[in-house]
């Protein structure tokens, strides 16, 4: 079924250019560029026409070089025509960073279908609702996700689903490790079975198309990806968005980030259901030419090994990864020279936290600054970064090239003076089409302002300075992030609720030493229940409901919970109360 139109949806462009203080941190050009009618495919193709002789990808150490990485791609767009793929069908990945999901995520957008990218640890029951809200015609998936899709697929209109693995493009002995170990662990679907297809087999389905691959009549504002967000409400939503959107965004790295080049080596450890994964690690890499480590699973303890091996020239990650840098034995005498770039998405650092890695990294001879900004999956994540050599302290820096910011009263469109609080809110080129059949939630997010100009409205508070700098305060919106993931409170508090033992829950956000947050449940009671009993059926509630890194990692049972003025559950106080008593407990240790 051919993706639908919404007539709500905001195409590309500006009626008249906004205000940027910052523009003089930019040369002229980088601040004005024109976003061709091409696929993503397309961009990073004719990037790659110049690296020939370089390396796309290494998946424990088999390297797959620009030409052949270009070749499986286009097996892939094959196969996925044979199937019967269509223009604008969506196509679904549940996949962590494996070869087999990049050429699939490349085939599709090859075609003209639009990918829709699941987190592989979410409950069967995500699943199912997120195959028929985007109504997928095909779900490529890892061979881990088997047991939570068996039970589902019935229920959706996905007519067939290619199972992958982690072992499918490792090196033989690593394979064959693999298969005497975990491999045999994975309960995996029979080859009768004509419901599902092997990578292999989907791949050489493709022999059988016999036709020239379709041109590519892709516009700048026809539908590309679709990235998984979360309403005010918690209710799951579709953030689409466009070929020009990453595209633009990959023109934007290009040019604030101009140091990149094709002897760099990118750790790919942010997966690419994530939007900062995705274009950053992948797509910005690819389109320099440069080599992408990919690593399906991040072992904190094995970082040393990964650094001394790859000598990586950029380092992204959210902050578990960075914990995990600074806090690791075995990097205290590794030299960390190489380091061109280290950038941190999926949450802010506070000013401490950011001098100590720097520290960090100055110590082990990087010649490079830790560098954070402030992104939204809804503007391809990347919205403000601090650059290395203009660095302002404390801030999330300014908007990258051709991104304009600008700080609004809340609740309006309204611009506050520079140096007072507001929502942050953005226009640019990345930022998106709208939320897939969600009209109110882009309305809401995309608004109309006296320029002219669409504005996406954060749901952030942050000031400017007279300069352009950015400084992020906190979320309006309730969201916890654990790792760099979005985690819904009122989405956790549905799935408890429905326990019969439950009278009322709160679910809010608690500091973790390298997590940032994790989730905390207030649960009250009724009358005679036991709570060991009701907190380990809530645990089974959460995990066959929710994606493991949204289950509640605390608990804590109460009579009653505060209550605001109108007699909801204030989040807020409860919020607070956990705050105070860790920094008693923490000043008590001290």
């Amino acid at each position: 079924m051919a993706f639908p139109k919404f007539d709500y949806f905001r195409p590309m462009g500006m009626k008249q250019e906004p205000a940027a203080p910052w523009s003089g941190y930019y040369k002229p050009e980088d601040m004005h560029f024109e976003v061709e009618d091409i696929s993503i495919y397309e961009f990073i193709r004719r990037c790659g026409e110049d690296y020939q002789d370089s390396i796309a990808i290494d998946y424990f150490g088999v390297n797959v070089s620009y030409p052949e990485f270009f070749r499986k791609i286009e097996q892939a767009a094959r196969s996925f025509l044979e199937m019967g793929v269509e223009p604008g069908d969506v196509v679904t990945i549940l996949s962590a960073n494996v070869p087999e999901a990049l050429y699939a995520f490349y085939g599709i957008n090859r075609i003209g279908a639009v990918a829709n990218l699941l987190h592989p640890l979410l409950s069967e029951n995500e699943i199912r609702e997120a195959l028929n809200r985007y109504q997928s015609v095909m779900l490529v998936a890892l061979d881990i996700c088997y047991p939570r899709i068996r039970n589902i697929i019935s229920d959706t209109a996905v007519k067939r689903t290619v199972i992958i693995s982690a072992k499918d493009s490792m090196p033989v002995l690593l394979r064959l490790g693999y298969n005497l170990t975990r491999d045999r662990k994975v309960e995996k679907p029979d080859y009768d079975d004509r419901r599902y297809m092997y990578w292999k087999d989907f791949i050489a389905t493709g022999k059988h198309y016999r036709d020239e691959l379709p041109p590519d009549v892709t516009t700048k504002d026809t539908p590309a990806v679709i990235l998984q967000s979360g309403g005010t409400t918690g209710v799951p939503k579709g953030i689409v968005l466009s070929n020009g959107n990453f595209n633009a965004a990959t023109m934007q790295a290009q040019r604030a980030l101009p140091d990149l080049c094709k002897e760099d080596v990118i750790l790919g450890i942010m997966p690419i259901f994530h939007g900062f994964g995705l274009e950053v690690s992948i797509n910005d890499a690819f389109a320099v030419g440069a080599k992408v480590v990919l690593i399906p699973q991040f072992n904190a303890r094995k970082f040393d090994t990964l650094i001394k091996q790859h000598r990586p020239s950029v380092l992204v990650g959210v902050p578990t990864l960075f914990e995990a840098m600074t806090n690791h034995e075995g990097l205290q005498d590794v030299k960390l020279k190489n380091l061109k770039y280290v950038i941190a998405g999926g949450d802010s650092f506070n000013k401490r936290r950011v001098q100590y890695i720097n520290a960090f990294l100055h110590d082990h001879d990087a010649k490079t600054y830790f560098t954070q900004g402030f992104g939204m999956t809804e503007a391809v994540a990347a919205v403000s970064f601090d650059r290395k050599e203009d660095s302002h302290e404390g801030t999330v820096g300014i908007p990258w090239p051709g991104t304009y910011v600008k700080i609004c009263k809340q609740g309006t469109t309204e611009e506050v003076p520079y140096g007072e609080v507001g929502e942050i809110c953005i226009c640019g080129p990345t930022v998106m089409l709208g939320y897939y059949d969600n009209e109110e939630e882009t309305d809401s997010a995309l608004r109309l302002h006296e320029d002219g100009n669409v504005w996406l409205h954060s749901g952030d508070l942050g000031v400017m300075d007279e300069e352009g700098f950015i400084t992020y305060k906190q979320r309006i919106k309730r969201m916890i992030v654990t790792s760099g993931y979005n985690v819904y409170p009122a989405q956790i508090e549905d799935v408890l609720e429905r326990h019969p033992s439950v009278h009322e829950a709160c679910v809010v956000g608690v500091p973790h030493p390298y997590k940032i947050e994790i989730g905390k449940a207030f649960i009250v009671l009724k009358e005679d229940a036991d709570e060991e009993r009701v907190k380990q059926e809530l645990l089974e509630l959460c995990r066959k409901n929710l994606a493991l890194y949204a289950v509640p990692r605390e608990w804590e049972f109460r009579a009653e919970l505060p209550k605001t003025i109108v007699g909801k559950v204030d989040f807020r106080m409860l919020q607070e109360e956990e705050l105070r008593r860790r920094e008693k407990e923490n000043g008590e240790k001290e």
